[in-house]
């Protein structure tokens, strides 16, 4: 029982796994915030676009 949880603590296989989770986990936030931040300016910008191209059909 001894050797099984000190071949336990030494085991790090595990340990690469998680920690491209938490950098595929830290990627997506980052992703996001950036998206959402871009999508509220190009939002602001379609609509003007919009707006002025109703004025140039009327």
């Amino acid at each position: 029982m001894k050797n099984l949880v000190a071949r336990f603590a030494k085991d790090e296989s595990g340990a690469t796994a998680i920690e491209y989770g938490l950098i595929a986990a830290g990627i997506s936030v980052a992703i996001v915030a950036i998206v959402n931040t871009l999508g509220g300016s190009l939002n602001g910008v379609f609509t003007y676009i919009n707006t002025e191209l109703l004025k140039a059909k009327s």
